[in-house]
Formats: C-alpha cells, structure tokens, sequence
C-alpha cells in the first residue's frame, strides 16, 4: 500500500478558543531557577552554562491566550492523515502542527494518548495549551507559545519517491523560522520527523527545542531508557541527580509510582543510541528514537496524588484515563537553551512506531535487563543506521520547494522575510499571508509613519525586534507610536526611556489606557505598590468609560480588570477594588477568575462567611496556572477544613 495524504475532519467536543489578551505581556514569564552550584551540583558544565543561557525578559511580541472557557460543544477540526498499511497519523495544523493520532492499523491500536476533547488550559508560555498526541516545542523553556497557532502545511516530495507533509513557521519569541516534515515510507511501522531550526541572522540565538509525546498511564505500564541515572526536578525547583529506576524506595520507571508531578531527565548512556519507550504489561507499547543530535530523554509522571489526577481530569474528562509524557529534546534537560550561530541551523530525525519486547524482561527487577531488553528490540525493528541513512535521505529534500498547500499560517514570518530578504528554501512566507495585524507594520517599513487605526479599537500586537525599534524612534511621535516604541524599548531592558516614551505619549493621547497601564506595571516592578494601584484604577476608568462593546473590548475590560483589582486588593484598597468590580460586566463578574477575585475581596472586608460561600457554590478558574496554588492559599484563609477536592491542583509537598 503506497502512503496517502488527504485533509479530513475531525470532530469532538471543544471548549472555545477565545480571544487574545490586548495587553502587551510586560511581565516575564515564570522564573526558571539561575545556576546556582548548590542546586546543580554534579550537574555537566556545558548544561549549567546553557541554564544560565537565553532567559527571556518578557514574552513579547507574543500575546497571552487567556480568552478560553470550560463550557464545550461539538467543533470540527482540520486535519491532515498520512497513511500506510501500518500506521495512519492524524495531524492538526491549525494546532501547532500536533500529530492527535497515530495508530497501529495491524492490531488497531492507538500508540499515543489521544485527548477525546480539546480543552485550553494554561501550561504554555503565553498561556493556552492543551493535552494529548505529539507537540513541537520550540522557542523558550516551556510548552511552546504555537500551541493553539496555526501552521503553514503542504506536500513535498519524500526521499522514497512518494510524498510527505511539512509543517512550517517563523517562531517570534526567538525571530526563528523551523520546519517539521512528516514522512511515512509505503512499508515503515515508523513515522519519520525530520525537524529544522534555521537562525537566518548575523546574531546567535537561544534555541529550545523539546518533543513531547502523551501516551496512556495504563496499569502497570513502564517507560524505559538507555540510562542508570536522572536529573530529578519537581515543582520544589529543585534539581538532583537520583538513580534509576529506584529512587525513595519506588520504582519510578512506573509513572504512578510518585505522589507529585515531577520530570525525570535521563542521562543517556555515553555511545548509546538515543531512544525512549512506554510498554505496557504485556510489553507493548510506543518507542521514540532519532538521529544523535536530539540528545535528551525525559519522563513526566502527574504522580498518583490528589492533585495529580486533578489536573488529569482538568486537562480532559473524568474516566478516560490518565497519561504520561516521554519526551526528547536538544538539551540535557528542559532548564537550557541552546546557543545557534548566525547562518547556521540545527537539524535532525526521529522515528515514531510500535513496540514489543519480552515482557518478563522489561518488568523485571533487572533495569540493566529490562532496558537492554527494550534496546534490542528497537535495534531488531529499526536499526541505528536506518535512521540515520533516513536522516541523511530527508536531508536532501529539505529545500525542497512545497507542492500543494495544505493549510496556512501566520503572516509574521512573511513580514520578517519581506523586510529583511532572507533566502528560506523549502519554507516559503508568501505576502498572500500578511493580514490585518500585519498591515500598520507593513507600512511602517513602506513609509517611516505607523498608521492610526481606522477605529477606535484596542492597540493591535506590538514588535519589539532592534529593526522595528528603531523604525520607531524615526517614526512621527503620535501617542500610538510612543505606545509601541516603550513597548519595544521595554523588551530591550531600557526601562527607563519605554516609561519616558509611555509619558510623552500619555500628554496627548484620545485613549489614555493602554499607557496607563504600561506604566502602572512599570510602578508595579519597581516595587512602588501604592502608585502601580494608582495608575491600574484610573486605567481601568478610562477603559470603562471608553469601551464600545464586542470582543476586543471586552477581552481587554476583563484582563485589565483582573489586574487593576489584584493591585488593589495588594495594596489594601478595598473601597477601589469595589469600585472596579462594580464597573464589571454583569458576565464579567461570573468568569472563574472574578469569582475567585470576589472571595478574596469579601474576606479583605471581613466577609469571610460570604467568602467562603463563594467557594461552596462552586466556581472553575479556566485559566489556573499550572503550579499555581491560589485556590489553596484562598481556601485556607478562610477555613480550617481540608481543601476540597475539586479545588486541589497542588502539585508540590505541603510547605
């Protein structure tokens, strides 16, 4: 049977996307723990300097996704399925490119964990994110801000004569564009990925990249890896070397075995190939194998505790099984980036299929047995030189030019492509996909003037590349260019002149809001507290009163409203955090996170019997932050009673 490839539809239940948040994301993202000899003794010198390497400042250009809901209905999906007589790979462009299926047509079998629901929640670096199939992480450390992107998809010719997908996009956070072929030779059990990351600057960049892959939690399965050691690193933020598979008296080979959430980064053995597998009890299961540059090995368990099996749930539906994810990546472990020269580029292979091993042997009490015993029989089904002769087949059909194209992208990397003229072969950026958010950025290249809005409407996405920075500082200095060059020199590190630029701005700007804000959050992070509330309150006025209705607006009353009353409530203004939720609209105010704000402002004003009601009715935060333990901390403000269940997301020991 030659490979297929056909566009389908997909439909299940999905909870709605929603709409980005307008306001620039001025803060950084989560801290990743610094280098620090205590914490990272023993840890190789190389991933301690890489560490400390490439932190991002903040998360911009890119926005915040914190627009989704729990409520869900019936939506169909476009997808693309690659298919053979043994495998049939189901793929979602519009979702970051992530493969959602892949089945083992022989015995019907679906190697992967394959999410029955799509359900945003907020575990990507620019918030939404949602669980299942296999994800392409790239960018900075976390789940990748593509997530719920869509990516440019086409076919292009396979190294066998037949045909493959490529998926294809320009990464902002790092100004990168990268590609992912898919390839399903006619006779392969494997699914090959060839993957590319090309930095098209004079400059280096950080890179990161971390393939990750859901795969059922079933009774007794294990996963196994050509290591006697790991890095340990829990939601403490710690890191340790611990051996493997026992550690504190369990084998954590097994991914229930823990109490908590907790990544396992293997520490491959030196010459081995690299390569990860979860089997079953009967031995049977999915292994991930690549080509030597895609160096590191992980396993993320949820643990078998209360909060655990909580998210587990949160992330699907209650009674459809829990997941482990067997991930790879270019580092030693997830805290590092990856320094790529100018001009240069990464690339590599990895392979994707069944597997059955003896399963006496790889649930037996030898781990030196059990994952020889696994190696084997990766080596007897897909041998180390297939792999690479793969790789160095995919190699040349990598410029390769697409043929029909599948689905679109963005029209960022068009804009970077047009403005600079770089030479991207096999993943073209064509101007037919600039749009709307596009457009003033266009003409700011075109003319040296950033254009006015039409209408009046919240501030479009900022860029905050040295080129645009410096197209801004020539621009004519209206206030929504002042907006745009603080945000940009924000980026930068010069704090300083973004507030002068907001501040000039601010004299004559219609709309006072979005500067406002830019530099109550600048108060906010130089420790001024009174003054940040301030300029969050009179922000929020100025919204409320200026706001015409419809879904940017709202999108943007509600994230500003949630920020100017944790200002307030922070600095004790109580009669002002009223205030503010007053001015809510009556919607608003039913959104989990108003509800959860609600309960903290009636037991500031010593309600603390409504406050607790609040929580006894019942209420749902769509966008709880993974690690966040609000809920908690409310809760146990309030009462002395154990925290409910249906609250208790806590992914860390007491204290």
């Amino acid at each position: 049977m030659a490979t297929t490839v056909r566009r389908a539809v997909l439909t299940m239940p999905a909870a709605p996307l929603g709409p980005e948040n307008p306001l620039p994301a001025l803060r950084a993202p989560d801290a990743v723990p610094a280098p620090d000899e205590r914490a990272y003794a023993g840890l190789p010198r190389d991933s301690v300097r890489q560490i400390g390497y490439g932190a991002l400042r903040s998360l911009l250009p890119v926005r915040i996704r914190d627009g989704y809901r729990r409520d869900r209905s019936e939506r169909e999906f476009d997808t693309i399925v690659i298919e053979n007589e043994h495998l049939r790979v189901t793929v979602l462009p519009g979702l970051g490119g992530r493969v959602h299926s892949l089945v083992h047509l022989p015995t019907g079998r679906e190697l992967l964990y394959r999410n029955p629901v799509f359900q945003p929640a907020d575990f990507a670096l620019n918030g939404a994110w949602f669980s299942g199939g296999i994800e392409w992480n790239t960018g900075a450390i976390g789940h990748s801000a593509l997530s719920c992107t869509p990516l440019h998809a086409a076919l292009v010719p396979a190294p066998d004569g037949g045909v493959m997908v490529r998926l294809w996009e320009w990464e902002r956070l790092r100004d990168l564009p990268f590609q992912v072929d898919l390839w399903l030779p006619g006779d392969s059990e494997f699914l090959y990925v060839g993957v590319r990351v090309r930095n098209p600057h004079e400059r280096p960049a950080p890179v990161y990249w971390w393939s990750n892959t859901a795969v059922p939690e079933e009774p007794g399965t294990r996963v196994l890896a050509p290591a006697d050691e790991a890095w340990h690193f829990g939601y403490e933020r710690a890191l340790r070397r611990v051996p493997v598979p026992e550690w504190e008296g369990a084998d954590r080979t097994y991914p229930a075995a823990g109490e908590y959430p907790a990544d396992f980064f293997y520490e491959v053995r030196s010459g081995e190939r690299p390569w990860i597998a979860s089997l079953d009890a009967a031995g049977k299961g999915l292994v991930q194998t690549s080509t030597g540059r895609l160096r590191g090995r992980k396993l993320f368990a949820w643990g078998a505790g209360r909060g655990g099996r909580r998210w587990q749930e949160w992330l699907t539906e209650p009674g459809t099984g829990g997941y482990a994810e067997i991930q790879a990546g270019l580092a030693r472990t997830q805290l590092e980036h990856v320094r790529l020269d100018g001009g240069a580029e990464f690339s590599w292979l990895e392979a994707y299929g069944p597997l059955a091993a003896d399963p006496g042997a790889v649930h037996g009490p030898d781990w030196a047995a059990a994952s020889g015993a696994a190696g084997a029989a990766l080596e007897a089904v897909l041998p180390r030189e297939r792999v690479d002769a793969a790789y160095e087949a995919w190699r040349g059909c990598a410029d390769t030019e697409p043929g029909e194209r599948l689905a679109a992208g963005t029209g960022w990397g068009a804009l970077e492509v047009l403005r600079a003229g770089f030479k991207l072969p096999g993943t073209p950026f064509g101007e037919s996909t600039l749009g709307e958010e596009q457009a003033p950025w266009l003409e700011l290249w075109r003319t040296g003037v950033f254009p006015a809005p039409r209408r009046v409407v919240p501030p479009g996405p900022s860029l905050v590349a040295a080129h645009w920075r410096d197209m801004l500082e020539t621009a004519p200095a209206d206030p929504l260019t002042e907006y745009h060059l603080g945000v940009a020199q924000w980026h930068a590190g010069d704090v300083a002149q973004a507030v002068r630029s907001w501040e000039r701005g601010l004299a004559s700007a219609p709309s006072r809001w979005p500067l406002l804000r830019c530099l109550a959050v600048a108060d906010a992070l130089a420790g001024a507290p009174e003054r940040a509330a301030d300029g969050f309150a009179e922000a929020f006025e100025d919204l409320a009163v200026e706001s015409r209705g419809g879904e940017p607006w709202a999108a943007a009353e509600s994230a500003l409203g949630r920020e100017a009353m944790e200002a307030l409530l922070a600095a004790g203004r109580l009669p002002e955090a009223r205030r503010v939720w007053d001015r809510l609209r009556p919607a608003q105010r039913e959104q989990g996170r108003f509800r959860l704000l609600a309960a903290r402002l009636l037991a500031a004003e010593g309600h603390v019997a409504a406050a607790r009601r609040v929580f006894e009715d019942g209420f749902e935060v769509p966008d709880l932050r993974e690690g966040e333990e609000t809920l908690g901390e409310v809760w146990a403000s309030l009462t002395g009673r154990p925290l409910p269940a249906r609250y208790d997301f806590r992914m860390r020991p007491p204290g």
